[in-house]
């Protein structure tokens, strides 16, 4: 029974894959090509190089919702909803200025996301963390956030220093009242956030960009 019910969620898994797939090679294409029609309708002067950052915009919200979309259909159909919601709120809240790495591809970013929130949903759904796993996880993951936070893309670099310094302060206050919480409330929301937090962590750190073969501290070397 259970390897039944094991070989119904891989089906579902990469039926699910199939579609996000399929919404990136063939729908994303035609999304973008409308998109273009109707801003070059509406403005005739446009130039190529505001186009192309337009269209850069539309396509980074096409995956984004797209990838969300999935996600939170194979949450229903593990019966976890309510569980990646919270962890989709406690890791964005701190990635929101910490920054981090990203997948190269659409699909990698997807089954990256799936990991992350999925994987994370059930980390704090079955595992407790001592006080102690708390107190500790908490105060070396704030010093890594000020240490390494913001980090930036190749594609996305933070070559403006005063929004670094800025979201390297909203990433020190944000994980600061987050830790602040983790280790003075014991209970499921806390759970989430200690393991969004965690997750976090390792997404803006130079040695995860070095396994993964991501360019770091990208503002320096942009041209």
């Amino acid at each position: 029974m259970t390897r039944i019910i094991y070989y119904m969620y891989f089906n579902q898994l990469f039926f699910l894959l199939y579609i996000k797939l399929f919404m990136v090679v063939v729908v994303k294409k035609r999304f973008l090509n409308y998109c273009e029609r109707i801003i070059r309708k509406n403005r005739k002067n446009i130039s190529n190089d505001e186009l192309e950052v337009i269209c850069y915009g539309l396509e980074s919200l096409y995956l984004t919702l797209t990838k969300i979309i999935v996600i939170l259909i194979l949450a229903i159909l593990l019966g976890i909803f309510k569980e990646v919601i919270i962890m989709l709120i406690s890791y964005n809240i701190i990635r929101l200025f910490a920054f981090g790495l990203h997948s190269k591809t659409s699909f990698g970013c997807l089954v990256s996301s799936i990991i992350l929130f999925i994987g994370g949903a059930y980390i704090s759904m079955y595992l407790s963390f001592s006080i102690i796993i708390r107190i500790i996880g908490s105060i070396i993951s704030v010093i890594l956030i000020a240490l390494y936070a913001p980090a930036d893309t190749e594609k996305r670099p933070l070559i403006n220093k005063g929004k670094r310094i800025r979201y390297k302060f909203y990433s020190i206050i944000i994980s600061t009242i987050v830790s602040i919480l983790i280790i003075y409330y014991k209970n499921n929301i806390t759970n989430f956030l200690f393991v969004g937090l965690i997750e976090e962590v390792i997404m803006i750190l130079p040695i995860t960009y070095k396994i993964l073969g991501l360019s770091y501290n990208n503002y320096k070397t942009y041209k």
